[in-house]
């Protein structure tokens, strides 16, 4: 991302010369590495409070509007994109539709300062599977915002888009949830219960799709089980047993997996989304 490229796109817009100084001060406030003060003159600061703001109006300039305005009007078949932020998913009915605009992105990207990610970029064939044995993952999914996208059969049978927490999300929330259990080992319990409380409750928010349900319930079963491990090790003397940490989680319980966003109910009431 270049600044220049940004003012310009800012230009299009706003005329609110209050706002256009602030994101000009926050685009020049230097990022501090090793406990050195630099100030590029491209890009925003990674985990910046502003960086989602002047990202998102830069990628709707070169992406958004582009592939609305330019790229599908010249393809044979139908076309979408989902975006959130910097990750995207471009959508094609026809495969050299697909191929025509991987080979032009890099250069569209190029123009504007911009590089695409070396290892998630790819081309995907995703249909559902054919005549040969069912199989609910494969080569054929991937992993977009924290959750892979894979066919699957619905409980009717008819073949249908499932997602599932990715793997990778799955092993950090469990590998941060483990380490605090670990360093906090010899803490009041009460007060331990609070972080497993409050990361799960997070966690099924924003993983609590329809068809997650065996990923949540295996990440409560891992938390509950590395919990009652570090409890097992305040002592030598008492062990601490399954049985007895299941009186324990009575007392202190953690919270069940749950399902906060039944699409396919939407979906099936609203057809026509």
């Amino acid at each position: 991302m270049t600044l220049s490229h940004l003012r310009d796109f800012l230009n299009q817009r706003v005329r609110d010369g209050v706002l256009r100084r602030s994101v000009d001060k926050w685009s020049k406030a230097g990022v501090l590495e090793g406990g050195n003060l630099l100030h590029p003159d491209t890009g925003t600061p990674q985990g910046g409070v502003v960086s989602p703001l002047p990202a998102n109006i830069y990628l709707h300039e070169v992406l958004d509007v582009w592939f609305e305005a330019v790229v599908k009007p010249r393809l044979r078949g139908r076309a979408f994109m989902v975006r959130y932020a910097d990750d995207a998913v471009l959508v094609f009915s026809n495969e050299s539709d697909a191929r025509r605009v991987l080979d032009v992105l890099p250069k569209r990207f190029g123009k504007y300062g911009l590089a695409l990610h070396p290892t998630k970029t790819r081309l995907l064939r995703f249909g559902p599977p054919g005549p040969e044995p069912d199989r609910t993952d494969g080569p054929g999914s991937f992993d977009f915002l924290g959750l892979r996208h894979h066919w699957g059969r619905s409980q009717r049978g008819p073949w249908m888009v499932q997602r599932k927490t990715a793997g990778d999300r799955f092993g950090r929330t469990r590998r941060r949830l483990a380490r605090f259990m670990r360093i906090h080992r010899h803490a009041e319990v009460a007060w331990q219960h609070l972080k497993p409380t409050q990361a799960l409750r997070g966690h099924y928010a924003y993983f609590g799709v329809s068809g997650n349900s065996k990923a949540l319930r295996c990440m409560h079963y891992e938390v509950a089980r590395d919990w009652w491990k570090r409890l097992r090790r305040r002592g030598q003397r008492v062990r601490l047993t399954w049985d007895r940490f299941k009186l324990l989680l009575a007392r202190y319980p953690l919270p069940e997996p749950c399902i906060r966003s039944a699409w396919v109910r939407h979906l099936a009431a609203n057809p026509s989304t």
